[in-house]
């Protein structure tokens, strides 16, 4: 692979990192609910406000990092270091869009639907075009894979058992900090749950081929 041709997966995986980033805005401006990955930072964001969402976010991405460090022990390439300033950009870029989006009317229902579904087709597109890139994972399926590698178990299944524990754990979360209450868990996480994956399958079968010979002409 030529320098320039690494260089423009670099910033088509930046590019993936806002628009994933504007995805997860537009689901969280719904309030009904975040992606699995996402709902542990969202809770700890309605708790400890001292902090943002994309700052949460930042805090529970180097988590996962660290634990991919002690997953894989010696197996852990340096090169999956550059999850951490990836993380970071994540964060920032979440911190943007949710400017961005603060502003749109989410008062009735049926809008927050609609705030659920956008931001479950944007963040699917973000993803598909960071797996078209294909320089350095995100660090959930990073995490994913490491547990996956080291236990000889599918990723498929391990991804699946995954997104169950974050919801879960955001739901303790929820009840511990809110009296009992579950919070930012709703009907958009099952949604999310379901239906992101089948987006990126989408985009990246309707995207790759081109977007493969822009980076490679």
């Amino acid at each position: 692979m030529s320098k320039k041709e690494l260089v423009k997966r670099y910033v088509l995986c930046a590019v993936s990192l806002f628009v994933s980033a504007l995805g997860v805005a537009l689901t969280k401006h719904g309030e009904l609910g975040m992606s699995p990955i996402s709902s542990v930072s969202n809770i700890l964001s309605l708790k400890f406000t001292q902090l943002s969402l994309g700052s949460w976010l930042i805090i529970w991405n180097c988590i996962l990092i660290a634990g991919q460090v002690i997953v894989l022990r010696r197996k852990f390439q340096p090169i999956q270091l550059l999850q951490i300033p990836l993380s970071f950009l994540f964060g920032w870029f979440t911190d943007i869009c949710m400017m961005i989006v603060e502003h749109i009317p989410a008062d009735l229902y049926i809008v927050k639907m609609l705030m659920v579904i956008s931001g479950i087709v944007v963040l699917g597109f973000g993803i598909s075009l960071a797996v078209t890139a294909n320089v350095i994972m995100n660090s959930g399926e990073a995490f994913v894979k490491a547990v996956s590698d080291v236990s000889q178990k599918q990723f498929g299944n391990m991804k699946i058992v995954f997104d169950i524990f974050c919801v879960v754990l955001s739901i303790i979360l929820s009840m511990i900090f809110f009296d009992m209450k579950i919070l930012g868990t709703r009907e958009g996480t099952v949604i999310s749950a379901l239906f992101t994956g089948f987006t990126v399958k989408f985009f990246t079968k309707a995207t790759r081929e081109s977007l493969e010979k822009l980076l490679t002409k």
